[in-house]
């Protein structure tokens, strides 16, 4: 049995810092309902078709923007995700911190993009923070944490024990994972214990031109990632994490649905589904972690697999 991680970062952009205020409206609706002429293709449908298929999400939520724009818009999206029965977990894009109504950190105005560019003391207060927020809105259990973009450090994973997390899912090996500090010199794509916090890395996979990729539905092909489900199981590794976003099933333009990637995310669902005697999609509440002593190489897709992903994605940017 192998355990897959259904994961959805839950993030809201304004086009750009200006005018938030005006855009943010706007903006809310897009990144969480998703409206379009052939329906509404955000969170509340995501967590819907789950729920058909029986099947687990694990939210991360990022809170931060509400400090600028209140407490309310998040409780909204966590009342969304709560009612439907998913797991909310914390998510930090630290662009929001210096939006703030009152900073965060009065000694540090300016916008810094990622979580890695703050020291430990930092983003321990930075995290803090989103547990504070995330918890007025209701959630209570939050063992797991992201950094927004994957662009975490060691120091991370410092600030993470200094508050409480055990569990940390920003190790990407294809995004800032090598340049983290964490466990330099090795890929790491399995479970690991790390300054008293576990690491849970996304999934990745070397494709047909030997470029590395994480799973991701706007990444792969239905088919690629049927393929490297099966690998992972036939290789008795212990999980796989897939990435999603509350925007992932709309085009570039968020007005209409991105035909291909719904297509794929029907039929992992209904794949998840079928094979749930092979694969346990949970969330990370009530997870016994289990770190892996010797890390084995990135999951492998052949080149056919690629080939066909390329024209499909050759297809999105035309009529997406």
């Amino acid at each position: 049995m192998l355990n897959v991680f259904f994961t959805v970062d839950v993030e809201i952009w304004c086009s750009g810092w200006s005018d938030l205020d005006s855009k943010f409206p706007d903006a809310f609706k897009r990144y969480v309902y998703g409206p379009t002429s052939q329906g509404s293709f955000g969170l509340p449908y995501q967590m819907d078709l789950l729920n058909r298929h029986g099947l687990k999400g694990v939210f991360f939520v990022e809170p931060l923007f509400s400090l600028r724009f209140g407490q309310a818009a998040l409780d909204e999206i966590v009342g969304l995700i709560q009612e439907r029965g998913h797991e909310v977990q914390l998510h930090l894009h630290t662009e929001w911190a210096d939006e703030a109504a009152q900073l965060v950190l009065p000694a540090v105005p300016e916008k810094r993009q990622h979580l890695r560019y703050f020291s430990r003391e930092e983003q321990a207060i930075l995290i803090a923070k989103g547990l504070e927020l995330l918890k007025r809105a209701g959630v209570q259990d939050i063992t797991a944490f992201r950094a927004g973009s994957f662009a975490f450090n060691r120091d991370t994973l410092l600030a993470l024990a200094d508050v409480g997390i055990p569990i940390d899912s920003s190790y990407n090996a294809s995004m800032f994972g090598s340049d983290s500090g964490v466990m330099p010199g090795e890929r790491m794509v399995e479970p690991f214990e790390l300054d008293r916090v576990y690491e849970y890395p996304m999934a990745v996979f070397e494709d047909g031109t030997s470029s590395i990729r994480h799973a991701q539905l706007t990444a792969c092909s239905f088919g690629e990632m049927e393929g490297l489900l099966w690998q992972a199981l036939e290789q008795q590794r212990q999980s796989f994490v897939i990435l999603s976003h509350g925007f992932e099933l709309l085009n570039r333009a968020k007005d209409r649905p991105d035909a291909v990637v719904v297509d794929r995310f029907h039929k992992l669902c209904s794949f998840l589904d079928k094979n749930r005697d092979s694969f346990n999609v949970r969330g990370f509440h009530g997870l016994t972690p289990v770190p892996v002593v010797k890390q084995p190489a990135p999951l492998r897709s052949p080149l056919h697999r690629t080939g066909r992903r390329m024209v499909e994605q050759v297809y999105r940017k035309r009529y997406g």
